[in-house]
């Protein structure tokens, strides 16, 4: 249904469209380029485009997986996993870290990226990330519809304990340069992603603190 200057829907009925809007309109989103590893010590990684962070102190984050994946039952299992910052240099690693690879195969290796030991964490980090957040598991919840019932999405909830950023990153002043970076965001449709640019940043001012 639609009128002269808004097309409308129900997600529930379908949304009429050649590709669902929502990951459009929701964007550009970062990315959760999670690394996990299961008891048996086997590496795991792979990106999740429901990502964001959601609590200064204790600093956590959290990525949401459509049906129990590797990533989920590895975390479950151990308790732990590393979130990679995927930049534009990485963007093509961080695609081919996403194939249906059979179970058992690393996708470190088959990416071409190379593993580093976590600190805190037994997960592997990407080394040629400039910035990893080590996690230690704070809630995997189910995901639920309006009316209660059970959706085969699992939120992972995790606790940043450990976090290593490359020196450059940061000014004279300590703070972090996010489009020196140049972190890679996901869009809509079956492809799209954007970079960022300082050219592209304005300030604003919180009213409190005027």
């Amino acid at each position: 249904m639609s009128s002269d200057d808004r097309y409308f829907y129900e997600p529930a009925k379908g949304h009429g469209l050649p590709h669902d809007p929502l990951n459009a309109i929701v964007g550009p989103r970062p990315i959760g380029w999670i690394a996990s590893r299961n008891a048996q010590g086997q590496r795991n990684l792979a990106p999740y485009s429901f990502f964001n962070c959601f609590n200064y102190r204790p600093p956590i984050i959290g990525f949401a997986s459509s049906g129990w994946k590797d990533s989920v039952a590895n975390i479950v299992e151990t308790g732990e996993f590393v979130w990679n910052l995927t930049t534009r240099s990485l963007a093509v690693k961080m695609n081919e870290s996403s194939a249906s690879l059979a179970h058992g195969r690393d996708e470190f290796e088959f990416a071409g990226l190379t593993p580093t030991p976590g600190t805190l964490v037994a997960a592997d980090r990407v080394a040629e990330s400039p910035v990893n957040f080590e996690c230690k598991l704070s809630q995997c919840i189910q995901l639920q519809s309006a009316a209660g019932e059970k959706i085969d999405t699992w939120l992972v909830m995790g606790e940043v304990v450990a976090v290593h950023i490359a020196r450059h990153l940061l000014n004279e002043d300590g703070i972090y340069q996010t489009a020196l970076a140049e972190p890679v965001l996901r869009a809509g449709g079956p492809s799209a992603y954007y970079g960022i640019s300082e050219d592209l940043r304005f300030d604003l001012t919180r009213p409190d603190a005027r």
